[in-house]
């Protein structure tokens, strides 16, 4: 049965308030609109929604009221004189996401005038302008994105616009961050990544702080280049400004999980107050230099994470494909399995050769650490030595993800050789001269 056919035969409309039963679970809460024919979606207490398949065997009955608030009226957007110009480009994910107060669902908003409605504050930082570049999760990213992101935030800054916001989902926000960095190879302006853990229908929702934040640190600050802005503890107190090569998400649901790795936060921005505290004194500032573009990538680049029990085919694949680049997430100080210490392990002494043919073929492959924090260092074990000696590049204390698409960047814009050069350098703050010790390394 469709759904609009169940509602109907059950004397049901969407916003009224059920109790559903399909024999194994009992769910509550307003029904919402469905786009998928065949499914039961209802907006639970807890703010999250559910979905539930349409059987003859489920039960359902109205326990509550039927939800009928009013939408929210727009906020109409006067231009400012004498407030900078921000533009915020969006590209999906819960930063965009607003209430339908009708019936309790969540869907993306892109109008300005929705913006100021959610976050009215934003009115007295900046003039906003804003735009749907891709509405995408953030799993679906491919290299060609960054070419689409890159070309909307250059003809958003052509367009007047003195700093940019790109809201994205957060589970590759991090990476995209990295990558975006690297494409935009001379950045006049700041363009900040600014995502949301909460959705904007929940109490604890983080949207408003993060980019209120960002807005400010653009408003407020020299800084330019590429950052992320995102909650710099669980409370409602600072935002960090998170360097673009060195933060990972390093927790599924906090609101703190962005964090730097090997490195420190570029500024805090206290919500409450709006002042800016510099933590990092060596950073790029605003000017009046013509933004440029690098936005080509190499397909064929790899990223290989090294587990127990591994077998000389994970290898010799990316030989076999043709791959330009590989960087592998090795263990410890930067080893993979190679050597033959006991009767069980004789499969391992394929791993080293096929290694050496991937390299030979002319893949430039590059060594970083899967513990997050710290750095490879390939002359203290004689296994990574032995990798080295083969033409492992060792990748310092990039990020595994930074260095994948660093290394897809250097092979789509350099020839093979200038990449296998230029991967072991600085360019975008990826590497850090030293790792310092730090009792808290969590930050």
């Amino acid at each position: 049965m469709d759904t609009k056919g169940f509602l109907k035969k059950n004397n049901l409309s969407e916003g009224d308030f059920v109790k559903a039963n399909d024999g194994k679970k009992t769910l509550e809460g307003n029904i919402l609109p469905s786009n998928t024919q065949g499914i039961l979606r209802l907006k639970l207490s807890s703010g999250y929604n559910a979905g539930i398949q349409i059987t003859p065997s489920l039960k359902i009955e109205k326990t509550g009221e039927t939800k009928q608030v009013g939408k929210a009226k727009h906020t109409v957007q006067i231009e400012k004189k004498g407030l900078p110009k921000i533009a915020i480009l969006h590209t999906g994910g819960t930063i965009a996401s607003r209430v339908d107060y009708r019936s309790g669902a969540v869907f993306s908003s892109f109008n300005p005038q929705d913006l100021l409605t959610m976050f009215p504050e934003l009115h007295e930082i900046a003039n906003f302008s804003s735009k749907l570049v891709s509405n995408m999760w953030s799993d679906d990213l491919r290299f060609a994105h960054f070419e689409v992101i890159a070309k909307a935030v250059k003809s958003a800054h052509e367009e007047g616009a003195q700093g940019v916001i790109l809201g994205m989902g957060t589970d590759n926000m991090a990476v995209a961050s990295a990558a975006l960095a690297f494409v935009l190879e001379q950045c006049p302006i700041p363009v900040i990544f600014v995502g949301a853990q909460r959705s904007s229908d929940r109490g604890s929702s983080d949207a408003a702080m993060n980019l209120i934040c960002a807005a400010q640190f653009i408003t407020k600050s020299d800084f330019a280049g590429v950052a992320i802005c995102m909650h710099h503890t669980t409370s409602d107190t600072k935002c960090a400004i998170l360097p673009a090569c060195k933060t990972r998400k390093l927790h599924s649901s906090r609101r703190d999980a962005f964090k730097a790795v090997n490195d420190t936060p570029i500024a805090l921005v206290d919500y409450n107050s709006r002042q800016i505290e510099f933590l990092k004194k060596n950073y790029s500032k605003k000017s009046g230099a013509k933004m440029v573009l690098k936005p080509k990538f190499e397909e064929k680049v790899g990223l290989l994470k090294i587990h127990i029990n591994m077998f000389p085919e994970q290898f010799s694949f990316y030989r076999e494909h043709k791959y330009k680049g590989l960087v592998i997430e090795g263990t410890g100080l930067g080893q993979t399995p190679g050597h033959d210490p006991n009767e069980l392990t004789h499969i391992h002494k394929k791993i080293f050769p096929e290694i050496k043919k991937l390299i030979e073929s002319g893949c430039v492959v590059v060594m970083t650490t899967q513990t997050i924090f710290g750095r490879v260092h390939m002359h203290v074990y004689d296994k990574a030595t032995d990798l080295v000696d083969l033409g492992v590049i060792p990748g310092e204390d990039m990020l595994a993800e930074t260095a994948f698409v660093k290394l897809a960047w250097l092979l789509g814009n350099h020839t093979q050789k200038e990449a296998a050069e230029l991967v072991r350098k600085n360019l975008r703050g990826e590497i850090s001269q030293s790792t310092k010790y730090e009792e808290d390394f969590t930050g």
